[in-house]
């Protein structure tokens, strides 16, 4: 035996129902304080800046790596480094 019940109500309605607390304050509450703090971190998207911030970082790790296989290549010329 199969037994189907639809019912049709709003989500506060069916909240209420089960006994569930109302949301809906701290809800908007939320999204007003993530509104709020994206528009005052707007300017962090500013792509000028991440291009700056991303190419300096860019650059030292280039200059990094480059300072990395300079030694290695000397020390794998150098016959005295060589076991």
């Amino acid at each position: 035996m199969k037994i189907k019940i639809e019912i049709d109500c709003e989500p506060a309605e069916a909240r209420a129902f089960l006994g569930l607390p109302d949301v809906e304050p701290l809800n908007a509450h939320l999204v007003a304080e993530m509104q709020r703090r994206m528009s005052e971190n707007l300017n962090l998207l500013n792509p000028d800046d991440l291009v700056r911030q991303w190419t300096s970082f860019g650059m030292q790790a280039q200059e990094q790596m480059r300072k990395l296989m300079e030694s290695a290549a000397s020390a794998s010329l150098d016959p005295k480094a060589r076991p």
